[in-house]
């Protein structure tokens, strides 16, 4: 396996495990709601191109659900980026079309980059983000 496509894979991982986190078990099917954000939205895209489109009612990629149940967890992340990795090994024009994506996408300016325990990426934030043990917000705050 190339390097290019493991770099791609790790590339495409967090885009699509930010779309699982928001969308659920709905993150590959056809839909025309817009998107929270243009990185979920790019996250959703890569997803549906990279395991195929589906109706709400279809199961997803065992990596994918593991995501979509627990999109902190690390070995989830790997496992999906593995799934990933491999999908791009298997159609050189998907990765072809990937590649193509990520670099748009890095050419418009979104990107999300998120490494270590309790990291948080993301595109646009509007609240409050709190990670660590115990991490209360103050009486009043959202």
């Amino acid at each position: 396996m190339s390097g290019d496509i493991v770099r791609l894979a790790a590339d495409a991982t967090p885009y699509v495990v930010a779309a699982a986190s928001a969308y659920g078990g709905t993150v590959l099917a056809h839909t025309q709601e817009q998107a929270a954000t243009a990185t979920i939205g790019f996250g959703r895209r890569l997803a549906q191109r990279i395991f195929g489109a589906r109706a709400e009612d279809e199961e997803v990629p065992e990596a994918l659900a593991d995501v979509i149940g627990d999109s902190e967890d690390t070995d989830n992340q790997a496992a999906l980026r593995k799934a990933i990795r491999k999908a791009l090994a298997d159609d050189e024009k998907l990765e072809a079309d990937v590649a193509r994506l990520i670099k748009e996408a890095r050419e418009t300016g979104i990107q999300v980059t998120a490494t270590g325990e309790r990291s948080v990426a993301v595109h646009t934030n509007h609240g409050t983000i709190a990670t660590g043990d115990r991490n209360n917000l103050p009486s009043g705050s959202q």
